[in-house]
């Protein structure tokens, strides 16, 4: 393979994928714009509420710097956001660990019932589409976007560190 990703051959499979890739992050984009509306926040406040509630289903609270590495923000404008949010009574930050100084995002309870009531509305489709899948397709599916995701952090993480060469 090249080292110029625009200039290699790619079968029509790949192109395929990364089309779906790419209209799935449209879709969720709109989505996410749609739950903000419902939430009466801006976009990227009701994208960190929807991290931080779906973090808090999984059993895997964030910390502020988790929330800000998946958002693509600094700790900064991500402590500005949370603070936006803890004012408007979304997200409580919680010292659940035995070290005092590592904060835990939890969602509201109030608007943890708000986004699910969003999420009933807005998600049927997706849950359809999820239900049906057989389980082998789904396992394949999980396991590629395992393997594309990593690669993304990988490359996300060689550019963080200035390195310019694969």
């Amino acid at each position: 393979m090249t080292n110029d990703p625009l200039a290699a051959d790619w079968s029509s499979a790949q192109v395929e994928v990364m089309h779906r890739l790419r209209d799935w992050v449209v879709g969720f984009t709109a989505l996410n714009q749609h739950l903000g509306t419902w939430m009466r926040l801006p976009a990227s406040d009701a994208n960190a509420l929807g991290q931080i509630i779906w973090a808090a289903e999984t059993d895997a609270p964030l910390s502020p710097a988790q929330l800000a590495r998946q958002l693509g923000m600094t700790t900064g404008a991500t402590t500005i956001l949370l603070n936006r949010l803890e004012t408007a009574g979304h997200v409580v930050r919680s010292r659940e660990s035995a070290d005092r100084r590592r904060v835990t995002l939890r969602p509201a309870p109030e608007s943890r019932e708000h986004a699910r009531r969003f999420l009933a509305l807005a998600g049927t489709e997706i849950a359809g589409v999820l239900h049906t899948t057989p389980p082998a397709e789904l396992r394949t599916v999980a396991a590629f976007l395992a393997r594309i995701t990593t690669a993304a952090a990988e490359a996300d993480g060689r550019l963080s560190s200035g390195s310019r060469t694969p």
